[in-house]
């Protein structure tokens, strides 16, 4: 069975991004990167593979799962396809076709296409954003890990890492990676 990832950068006090979309503030640091990119090959959107040098196979994920704020920072550059090395999904109850033939507009029946992902075989499923998919998906517990590059600065607002009320989780650190310039690399299962 695949397991479900919410692989994503937050500020300390749990911001994924400004109310605009943009990451502000957050590290880009090119020691950092490196290591990340090395590690989390397929998390480098498709257009900027070459530009950094990736070219790794994917190691963790094949399939992506994109809530529709954070599918529109990359739209708004003219991006259509952001990870065309995955399996790509975006969930939206606004739009009304997908911008790109290679990513699926899922507008309903969230749960149901997740559980069934799960159940098929490949590699895992990456979450990259956004925090009201996040909220839903953990509500139904099918979020089965978290790694959070927590990165050091306050956002006071923004948007959040959950979007909506979620129960208390007594979450287990199986690693963690502290890098030199103050960004932790949390690794967490879902007990």
């Amino acid at each position: 069975m695949r397991e479900l990832t919410y692989f994503v950068a937050c500020s300390v006090d749990g911001y994924i991004a400004h109310i605009d979309g943009s990451h502000d503030g957050f590290s880009q640091d090119p020691e950092y990167f490196a290591d990340v990119f090395a590690t989390f090959p397929e998390t480098v959107p498709s257009h900027l593979r070459d530009a950094l040098g990736v070219h790794g196979e994917n190691k963790w994920f094949d399939v992506v799962l994109m809530g529709r704020k954070t599918y529109e920072i990359g739209l708004k550059e003219g991006v259509t396809s952001p990870y065309s090395h995955l399996k790509q999904y975006l969930f939206s109850r606004s739009i009304n076709t997908s911008p790109d033939e290679n990513v699926e507009l899922v507008s309903n029946n969230t749960i149901d296409l997740v559980t069934s992902l799960k159940s098929q075989s490949g590699k895992g499923i990456w979450l990259c954003g956004g925090g009201d998919l996040a909220t839903t998906l953990f509500a139904h517990h099918l979020v089965d890990q978290l790694i959070l590059k927590i990165n050091p600065f306050l956002m006071v607002s923004g948007i959040p890492l959950f979007s909506g009320v979620i129960q208390q989780t007594a979450l287990e650190l199986t690693d963690h990676k502290i890098y030199e310039n103050g960004v932790l690399l949390l690794y967490y299962r879902v007990k």
